[in-house]
């Protein structure tokens, strides 16, 4: 039954570490609620090092071929918890002393877990499982903050995942029926000689589930909502770490479909098209800094659907990793920004940042610029690796729209540089944007002058120093990546 415990050490110091920080957090009064947010990071710190540690094994499946310990689970391994430890960081200002401090940390930490076992599920049973413990934290870590807005956005991001949860079942239940079994490996053989119709109705239900999780079109509407309305550090764990799991389980699944029989390859193209479209064409309009980013991850989910749409082709999956981890620190840089000035809820807020916190602005523009794809960033090797695997993989039309689409995002990202780096003082809060209220529009106007929280601003710094490291480094960290995919 390949039975090996210690082989899934990182993903059982992850669940044991929700455990501790849940009962730690259960009998420590408020002003000590640290100790389990500190456990929650010791337990994130041992499972990224044991992934490491573990990660020149053997390639093979573990418990009845049902979980993939591979190149894929191990970039996975490693890249979701280095994500969760930078927004317990960039959290840190925001949930110290509150009641639910230990609340958000364990949810971080399930949601991790089930991001990782995304990534490996090697079984259709599995993988429904993986869906449900990296969705059920999300709902309540987008209301964590208990609020109107938060309350809103955890609603719409429980309907639509019940909704495509229940989708993905159903996917599950014909294509156990159609290949006879729901292991990677026996659906292999088994779906190659089934009814063509019944193949294409499996499939596209059983997307429905990863494709929510990545925050693909069409089941992108709760991205741009949960980005503004839970808290920020909420929200750049919602938009960033499920994305990790869910594009490398679609990846995992669309390996094992009969290309013979359906053309998944085109649907994946189209989405991918669609995807980053209509991410980057709402984003223009945007004037809330989190909203555009919500969009901006829609646009990304895009680029990084192209590799899934080569899947198996020479270089798609280390390009495919390469980009997510890009993705991850970058998004999380800019999330970071954000969640050091709480209080600037429009672009224009963002004025005079460069004067008055020029690391911040730097680092804010090293992160939007690293979105776009500007060398020397890590993005812009995630996106060349990509790019060049789709126009190798024989979709070259699909590389030339995404550069098209590349080119046309920078202008939204320079709607938030451009203030940020201007010299003149804050401007007055837009009529209807931000807090409503003269208030409001004070406090939307002195944003930037208020002292920025520490942790978030050290994490944004940080995060935009990694980005740069990454992108210089990128041909060795790619060498180090495995192509290796086992079922």
């Amino acid at each position: 039954m390949h039975k090996e415990p210690l082989a899934l050490l990182p993903e059982i110091l992850l669940l044991l570490g929700a455990v501790a920080a849940l009962l730690a957090g259960s009998f420590l009064p408020r002003r000590r609620q640290w100790a389990a947010r500190a456990g929650a990071a010791a337990a994130l710190a041992a499972s990224l090092a044991a992934a490491v540690v573990l990660a020149p094994g053997d390639d093979r499946t573990v418990y009845a071929g049902t979980y993939a310990l591979d190149g894929a689970t191990d970039a996975v391994r490693v890249i979701v918890p280095a994500a969760a430890l930078a927004v317990l960081a960039l959290a840190s200002g925001r949930v110290r002393g509150d009641r639910r401090e230990t609340e958000f940390c364990v949810l971080v930490l399930l949601g991790s877990l089930g991001a990782v076992l995304l990534a490996g599920a090697s079984d259709l049973l599995l993988l429904a499982v993986a869906y449900l413990l990296a969705s059920i934290p999300l709902y309540a870590l987008a209301g964590w903050g208990r609020d109107a807005r938060g309350a809103e956005a955890a609603l719409k991001l429980y309907l639509l995942g019940v909704l495509l949860g229940i989708t993905m079942l159903l996917g599950t239940a014909v294509l156990y029926g159609l290949g006879g079994a729901t292991d990677y490996a026996a659906l292999a053989d088994g779906l190659p000689g089934a009814p063509k119709a019944a193949l294409a109705v499996g499939t596209v239900a059983l997307l429905a589930g990863p494709l929510f999780k990545a925050g693909a079109v069409p089941a992108h509407f709760w991205v741009p909502d949960a980005a503004s309305g839970a808290t920020v550090p909420a929200a750049a764990f919602l938009t960033t770490v499920p994305k990790i799991g869910a594009l490398v389980a679609l990846y995992r699944v669309l390996t094992v479909l009969p290309e013979q029989a359906l053309q998944w390859r085109v649907l994946l193209a189209v989405l991918a098209v669609a995807t980053m479209t209509l991410g980057n064409l709402a984003a223009f309009a945007q004037r809330d800094p989190l909203r555009l980013l919500g969009y901006s991850t829609v646009s990304q989910a895009g680029y990084l659907l192209m590799a899934v749409a080569v899947a198996g082709r020479a270089e798609a999956l280390r390009s495919l990793l390469l980009y997510l981890a890009a993705y991850a620190v970058t998004n999380l840089g800019a999330f970071a920004v954000a969640a050091a000035l709480p209080t600037s809820r429009t672009l224009e807020a963002y004025r005079g940042l460069g004067r008055r916190r020029p690391l911040l602005a730097a680092a804010l523009t090293v992160c939007l610029l690293g979105l776009v794809g500007t060398p020397p960033t890590a993005v812009f090797m995630g996106k060349l690796t990509v790019f060049s695997a789709t126009w190798d993989g024989g979709m070259a039309w699909l590389a030339v729209v995404a550069a098209v689409n590349t080119v046309a995002s920078l202008f939204y990202y320079l709607r938030w540089i451009a203030p940020a780096l201007s010299v003149g003082g804050p401007g007055p809060s837009p009529q209807g944007a931000g807090p409503s209220g003269g208030n409001g529009r004070q406090r939307e106007a002195t944003a930037v002058t208020a002292e920025p929280g520490r942790w978030a601003a050290g994490t944004a710094v940080a995060a935009a120093s990694v980005t740069l490291v990454l992108g210089a480094g990128a041909g060795w960290v790619l060498g180090a990546l495995s192509d290796a995919l086992v079922r």
